[in-house]
């Protein structure tokens, strides 16, 4: 069914249609709308999930592991400063191997106080051992929230993943989105069955104690899951397209006229709409350019980025984080992966900065005109 919600509307309604029996919560801008309509939900009746309203986001993301550890389907939701103070315990989840599933309205991190969009919050949070998948559309979110609990749960995963949309520019707007219904979403996403749950007739220890001699065989083992997640994020990609007719790439990236493009641009996130005005307006000018949209930037898609980036002799990338003291995150990991390429680094949109198709233009044709890398703030 057609509607015509908000963003952070859309992923209230896929959660719900996902059924998690817990539900911890604490309001932070641009997050609250998404936890508000599943108050309503499960006031109206409409979802069977007890909230938590905890005293801050550490305890939101406490109460939503001790959950998990219990054997329930969890959600919660967050942004900014509340995913700082989540740091802590984002380890702790992804090291106990919990699958929970979190939103991310993406804003900038104080100081100076700003309450608008970049990704500085879940970028800064990339090495906490999460999945991360990045949206670009409403649409997007509402389907990616239903494909990482499945990701997430499988038993060759075993991790939490987070689904990460741009603040107000998709929390807040309205965009047309084709709502699933239950019985579809019931087909697709099984009941929570959990590998191991807490039970006083079966006693467990979850994050034991572990020594010198153990510790980095639990770390390998978690950068396994994470590193073979790829296959899993991939096939379930394709699953969802089967079962629902639509898709974006093949889960890890998403390419977009880049068959002969000879210059390419890489991002994450809503930005990639404008990205895909500025190709098209580029190739009216003569200018074979190309977008490599980054949907889920951990576990990092770097087969799949240098398999796109052959035939491309120039490539701009698009940050909406500064790494502060070096470069872009999104960068970093591009030129990591590919050596000898002439990359160029564009740091855009901080703090809810807009970014024009003429930024993007601008962007593109200084990396295919410069002899080397170009590292500019594109104001």
């Amino acid at each position: 069914m057609k509607k015509i919600i908000e963003g952070s509307t859309a992923v209230a309604i896929a959660v719900r249609l996902c059924r998690p029996l817990v539900i911890p919560m604490y309001p932070i801008t641009p997050q609250t709308h998404v936890v508000e309509n599943l108050a309503e939900f499960i006031d109206n009746g409409e979802l069977a999930s007890e909230m938590i309203h905890a005293e801050s986001e550490h305890s939101a993301l406490s109460a939503a592991l001790g959950a998990q550890a219990a054997g329930a389907r969890t959600f919660t939701a967050t942004a900014s400063q509340g995913l700082a103070l989540m740091h802590e315990m984002l380890f702790v989840t992804s090291g106990l191997r919990l699958p929970v599933v979190m939103a991310v309205a993406n804003r900038s991190l104080s100081a100076p106080i700003n309450i608008w969009n970049d990704q500085s919050d879940s970028v800064a949070a990339r090495d906490s051992g999460w999945i991360q998948f990045y949206v670009e559309s409403a649409q997007e979110a509402f389907d990616t929230i239903i494909m990482a609990y499945r990701v997430a749960e499988s038993r060759k995963v075993l991790l939490p993943a987070m689904v990460c949309m741009d603040g107000y520019i998709l929390s807040h707007v309205n965009e047309p989105v084709d709502v699933a219904g239950q019985k579809a979403v019931d087909a697709f996403l099984p009941g929570y069955r959990p590998l191991y749950a807490l039970d006083p007739k079966k006693p467990l220890t979850f994050g034991p104690i572990a020594f010198p001699d153990t510790f980095m065989s639990f770390k390998k083992d978690q950068q396994d899951a994470l590193v073979n997640s790829s296959e899993e994020i991939k096939k379930v990609s394709s699953e969802f397209k089967k079962a629902f007719g639509r898709g974006y790439g093949n889960g890890l990236v998403e390419l977009y006229r880049m068959d002969d493009a000879n210059a390419a641009v890489i991002a994450m996130g809503s930005v990639c709409g404008t990205i895909r005005e500025a190709v098209d307006e580029l190739r009216k000018n003569g200018k074979k350019a190309g977008l490599v949209k980054i949907k889920t930037f951990r576990p990092f898609p770097e087969k799949d980025v240098i398999s796109a980036c052959k035939k491309p002799g120039s490539i701009a990338v698009i940050d909406k984080n500064i790494s502060l003291g070096h470069d872009g995150a999104l960068f970093t990991e591009i030129r990591a992966a590919l050596p000898g390429k002439k990359i160029s680094s564009f740091i855009a949109g901080l703090g809810g900065r807009d970014i024009t198709k003429n930024h993007i233009i601008t962007a593109v044709k200084k990396s295919m005109a410069a002899p080397k890398t170009v590292r500019e703030w594109l104001f």
